[in-house]
């Protein structure tokens, strides 16, 4: 068997991401293995989860020390997340009666997965902006999150039955879902829960494709070596990363990911990019000089009570002192 360095080096870039936003694991890690490895489909989700199942502990347990998880979401998402994970691997093997139908099943519902995600990213994003610019909360007070029971496990369903079929989901598109129905969370509140119920969801979805799936040592083992001390690093810095940007870019890896998935040519892929990447940095431009903007079209103190009165109120204890 021998050891590929260069993959262990895409899954320690990839676990960086992971342990900084709690997203990308399979988003960006079976798309990696496809693309630039040539893995086979199933063998790339068989063998990222049962990576994942190792390296999403080692995330969780930094958050955990930072006590920076919700128990009560966790809990309610796993009692969806775990069964449903484990029947996800079972419902892709039921879909198709051959590999090569199997192995398109699994790229497509990829491809529609991470657009999926791509687009929850974009909404998170300009939300998060949006209530920086209408409100002035204390991002060190912790929120007061009332826990909604049915919602959240029909989150851990869906998401379980997405990760057991692409590996893609347990960040990408469930924490995009958490900051749906719980938007006073945190950001590393939300990243932090999320790892935690990854923890026995990934798990669930491993046993299910070392039983069912097309598992490979030598894959596994060369994701482990990399993701761990990625996963770590960036669990560690979390706190301090400039998640917009990386959110930024992770949501144009994503849209690339999913292209490639559906057969997009290369050339095609290209211009696609880097026309989303133009708009994306004309966006953030254009959002930015408005955020800048809104302090100077707000009347102050002084021009509010108007120039006499503001004068009058000035002068008068200064000529009585």
């Amino acid at each position: 068997m021998d050891f590929d360095w260069v993959m262990a080096l895409g899954s320690f870039l990839v676990a960086i991401i992971v342990g900084l936003t709690g997203m990308g694991g399979g988003a960006l890690m079976t798309p990696m293995l496809v693309t630039f490895f040539g893995v086979s489909p199933l063998a790339a989700v068989s063998s990222d989860l049962v990576a994942a199942a190792v390296m999403k502990p080692v995330g969780s347990a930094v958050h955990y020390r930072q006590g920076t998880i919700n128990m009560r979401l966790v809990g309610w998402l796993c009692a969806g997340s775990v069964p449903a994970a484990f029947s996800g691997v079972l419902l892709a093997k039921a879909l198709g009666h051959g590999d090569d139908s199997v192995e398109n099943l699994i790229s497509k519902a990829m491809g529609v997965a991470l657009m999926i995600a791509a687009g929850g990213l974009v909404l998170r994003a300009y939300l998060a902006h949006r209530g920086r610019a209408g409100s002035g909360e204390d991002r060190d007070t912790a929120p007061e999150v009332k826990v909604r029971p049915i919602p959240t496990v029909l989150i851990g369903i869906v998401g379980g039955l997405v990760v057991g079929i692409t590996s893609v989901g347990s960040g990408s598109l469930i924490i995009v879902a958490l900051l749906a129905l719980y938007p006073a969370l945190k950001a590393n509140q939300l990243v932090g829960t999320d790892l935690l119920q990854a923890v026995p969801l990934v798990f669930a979805a491993a046993i299910g494709h070392l039983l069912f799936g097309d598992f490979r040592m030598e894959v596994t083992a060369a994701l482990l070596a990399g993701s761990i001390p990625g996963v770590y690093l960036g669990s560690k810095i979390s706190s301090r990363a400039p998640g917009g940007l990386i959110r930024r870019v992770l949501a144009l890896v994503l849209v690339a990911s999913s292209l490639k998935m559906f057969g997009v040519g290369a050339l095609p892929l290209a211009w696609t990019m880097a026309a989303l990447t133009a708009g994306t940095v004309a966006g953030s431009l254009y959002l930015r000089h408005r955020a800048g903007r809104k302090p100077d079209t707000l009347p102050s103190p002084v021009q509010a009570t108007g120039p006499a009165g503001a004068s009058g109120e000035q002068r008068g204890p200064t000529m009585a002192a």
